[in-house]
């Protein structure tokens, strides 16, 4: 075919996808032409070169062969969808090529990431119904969950945030659901691909569903055919099959989950709380931090569990005690960790074998992961203390005898040291099949006569410099030195003359050498086909090798917490059904580990769920509180906690709203972002979950945000009930202890006794009723003039007394001698109070004029001030006319 027909060529398979970029097979290289190839080539660093036909030229850009998995990977990681077209024989001696796969970011397998890789569905079939199914194409994990409520479109997109997929297939009713997939865009970097609106309908997706799992699967585990759920997988499905992966053997278990069988966690939560990554890109997250995995699938299974924490007791006991085991058993540990080290990816290598590109070296891993099983449990049989933990069951959950079987078949089969290629021979152990053995011993036999051939022939004509070699041009020769070349016996056919040398052949050579490629040939055939069918028998216990792999998994991320816990004297909390958080001497895991850490207590009782936490900027209040979030965190994933005691009562979800990264790119100031987050708690919190606020209503208006605050712990302590911490410098809101029954006063410590002001970084009980602002800005570095300035403006004000606020109360005081106007939280009436403490109401003034009523002077100020809205007054405007009350009443 020509050149410009091979262009033709890729330009019609091209158009027939709808793949980004082609990769068409060209002999021993994958080419990319036209446009694409000038694409490929900023992308990827590549050479273009320029190829003429028929009087046009065009671009053209290629890699070899063995080469396209990282240029194929770097390519989908830019977001690109990538098909790939292979060449084959026809049968009239040419060349034809047909598309085999089209990779996309959900179905890349070439990958050596140790994070997982998400393919997700999702559907919408009603507002408040979603089904999702997420399948891991590298380990052939699928799971499938529906979410319901009034909510659910943002636990759907929670969910999507816990499992960060790569890839996402909307159904068609929530394609032109812009809201939707803004939030999903602002949430996840996935792709999102619009799959063909069929494989989401409800008879398809149940029919492609049961195809692949079993006409009896969904039944077994009470799925509604058709349901939000199941249509989302078999969207998944159909598009894996589209793509041509091959890896749909691999998927061999359907598994349902329940949203609620998991404590929420959400995106903003587990972004605040810089569970698996920073907000920054800097430091350590907790993932970071308490990772001692060994294994892949071990911290895989780590950052799933930190990102979907249990509500089941009963788990969470058994993962405890597990922990407690290995924590207590230091050697067998170490020893448990280092097998664990011995062992290779399971999952993925299950995967590569269904889809076929699992190579010798990979089912030699498997051999050898499957070895380390066995090993493992005899490790936790032989300590007591281990065998009467739930890592025995662990251990015992995978089929041990047929994985002694595989193991013992590629032990058998498969050579110690095999060629990375799979068709040149090598591949397979000796004895392991009689044909194989004829082979190879006759291969052997004609290597052995080629070898020797060279001392015979000396040894018969008497040559000197006479040696047999080969090379891929003239294939095997004889080579004698030029001063001998004329001494040479009449049946050497001389092929090639050097320098130095003659180059010969002959007969009996040329017939050796014919049978040593036919005997290649035919060895490099059979092996490949008894690979072949090894490999195959791999792909068939995909299902095995996950078990194990995940077992060994589980096993890792135990020691890994087992190993953080005795590291950093972490202590086992008790855990139960009931309304308790009781923490003493608690540490922040993270900050823990790199500064001096101040600990602190924390009670939270039937009579006291909600704490107002007041103190300075910088003095700790937002680490106390995320501290409390993530104890509780980590308590319900079964680990061990940074406390000398905790008792902690399981929370159905862990909401926080702390700080405020601005996001005017997208449209939305930060005020406006702390709005969205607090709307997402006051409707999804329950009486069961925790709440933890940092400053609600920072920003906008002072009173506006004084009146949101107090409103939203209202609301929590009045209507919701959860058990919440609320960090805030509106000191005001600390006058809601008095009349909020559950609601109690808590405050950093500051020491300022002398010339300096210490934060003891202490939480204490009580209010208080400074910030130290001023402070903060010089240790911030604030020019001296400013800061000095700010101390004058700060001590003027409070001798003023214009905005110093205490307790809440807004007063008008003239002074010794006069009276105070003074708003109840409680009632939300106006009283009067003279300056010895009597008070009088207001709203309910005796009829007549008794003793020590009111002059009018003073009742107009005081009508004045009742009708005041606050919201519509700036501080300084304030301040004028509480100057002039203060005037009037005096006079």
């Amino acid at each position: 075919m020509t050149e410009g027909g091979i262009v033709g060529e890729f330009l019609g398979l091209k158009e027939g996808t709808d793949a980004d970029l082609l990769a068409m097979q060209c002999g021993d290289f994958y080419e990319f032409f036209a446009a694409d190839a000038e694409l490929v080539a900023e992308e990827l660093d590549l050479r273009v070169s320029e190829k003429s036909s028929h009087g046009s030229s065009y671009p053209m850009a290629g890699v070899p062969l063995s080469e396209l998995t990282p240029y194929l990977k770097a390519l989908v990681e830019r977001g690109y969808r990538v098909a790939v077209a292979e060449q084959y024989d026809t049968d009239d001696g040419g060349h034809a090529r047909e598309i085999t796969r089209v990779a996309t970011p959900g179905t890349l397998i070439e990958t050596s990431d140790d994070d997982a890789r998400y393919l997700a569905g999702v559907v919408r079939v009603a507002e408040d119904c979603y089904g999702l199914a997420f399948a891991e194409v590298t380990t052939g994990r699928f799971l499938v969950t529906r979410v319901e409520g009034e909510d659910a479109a943002a636990r759907a997109i929670t969910e999507c945030y816990r499992y960060d997929p790569v890839e996402i297939l909307p159904g068609p009713e929530l394609r032109e659901d812009e809201d939707f997939l803004e939030s999903l865009s602002e949430r996840t970097d996935a792709e999102v691909t619009n799959h063909e609106a069929n494989a989401f309908a409800p008879g398809a997706a149940t029919h492609t569903t049961r195809e692949q799992f079993g006409r009896e699967t969904l039944s077994s585990l009470d799925l509604e055919p058709e349901g939000p759920e199941v249509r989302a997988a078999g969207a998944v499905l159909s598009y894996v099959e589209e793509t041509g992966l091959g890896v749909l053997p691999s998927m061999t278990r359907l598994q349902p989950y329940g949203a609620d069988d998991f404590a929420s966690c959400d995106v903003t939560t587990q972004r605040n709380l810089e569970i698996t990554e920073t907000m920054t890109g800097a430091g350590r997250s907790l993932f970071g931090t308490v990772d001692h995995t060994v294994t892949s699938a071990g911290g895989r299974l780590l950052k799933e569990w930190l990102g979907r924490p249990r509500r089941s007791l009963r788990e969470l006991h058994r993962r405890q005690e597990s922990v407690a085991a290995l924590a207590e058993r230091a050697l067998a540990r170490e020893d448990l960790r280092e097998l664990l080290g011995e062992a290779y990816d399971l999952e993925r290598l299950a995967g590569r074998a269904t889809h076929g590109s699992a190579d010798a070296h990979a089912l030699l891993r498997v051999r050898d992961s499957l070895a380390v099983l066995p090993k493992l449990a005899d490790l936790i049989a032989g300590d007591d203390r281990l065998a009467d933990s739930p890592l025995s069951e662990i251990v015992e959950r995978p089929d041990r005898e047929a994985a002694a079987g595989l193991r013992e078949a590629l032990d058998e089969g498969l050579a110690d040291d095999p060629p990375k290629t799979l068709r040149e021979g090598g591949l397979i152990e000796r004895g392991y099949d009689a044909e194989l053995d004829e082979l190879v011993g006759r291969h052997e036999e004609a290597l052995e006569w080629i070898d020797t051939l060279g001392e015979r022939e000396k040894e018969t004509h008497g040559i000197t410099h006479l040696q047999v070699d080969r090379n891929k041009t003239d294939g095997y020769y004889i080579q004698v030195g030029k001063s001998e070349a004329e001494d040479v016996p009449e049946k050497y056919r001389q092929v090639k003359t050097l320098k130095n040398s003659v180059r010969f052949t002959t007969d009996a050579l040329e017939e050796r050498e014919r049978e040593v490629l036919r005997l290649e040939e035919q060895r490099g055939e059979l092996e490949y086909e008894l690979f072949c069918e090894l490999r195959e028998r791999v792909a068939r216990r995909a299902t095995l090798l996950q078990d194990v792999g995940r077992a060994i998994a589980e096993l890792d991320t135990l020691a890994s917490l087992a190993t953080h816990a005795v590291e950093n004297r972490w202590i086992r909390p008790e855990l139960e059904d009931s309304r308790a958080l009781d923490i003493e001497a608690g540490r922040h895991p993270v900050v823990e580990r790199t500064t001096e850490f101040v600990p602190n207590d924390l009670s939270l009782t039937d009579d006291r769920e909600f704490l107002i936490v007041t103190g300075p900027n910088m003095s700790g209040k937002s680490t106390y509180m995320r501290q409390v979030a993530l104890i509780v965190l980590l308590a319900q994933v079964g680990s061990f906690v940074p406390a000398e005691r905790a008792r902690i009562g399981l929370v159905d979800g862990i909401y926080t709203r702390v700080g405020a990264l601005d996001e005017l790119a997208q449209g939305r100031s930060t005020f406006m972002v702390e709005m969205g987050e607090l709307s997402n708690i006051l409707h999804s919190a329950t009486d069961e979950s925790l709440v933890i606020l940092d400053e609600v209503g920072r920003g906008t208006a002072t009173y506006d945000g004084i009146s949101i605050a107090w409103a939203t712990t209202e609301y929590l302590h009045n209507e919701i009930r959860a058990k919440t911490l609320f960090a805030t410098h509106y000191h005001e809101l600390t006058a809601l202890a008095d009349h909020l029954p559950r609601v109690e006063n808590v405050h950093v410590a500051v020491d300022d006794s002398g010339d300096d002001v210490t934060f003891l970084r202490t939480i204490r009980e009580g209010p208080t009723d400074r910030s130290y602002g001023v402070h903060v800005a010089q240790l911030a570095g604030v020019p001296d003039p400013v800061v000095s300035r700010s101390d004058e403006v700060l001590e003027r004000l409070r001798a003023e007394k214009a905005i110093e606020a205490k307790g809440g109360d807004a007063s008008a005081d003239g002074g010794s001698g006069t009276q105070q106007v003074v708003f109840d939280v409680g009632s939300g009436e106006m009283t009067t109070a003279s300056a010895d403490g009597g008070s009088e109401d207001e709203g309910s003034m005796p009829d007549g004029e008794p003793e020590g009523a009111l002059d009018p002077e003073t009742e107009a100020v005081l009508s004045e001030l009742s009708g005041l809205e606050l919201a519509d007054v700036s501080p300084v405007e304030l301040m004028t006319r509480v100057q002039e009350w203060q005037g009037r009443v005096d006079e």
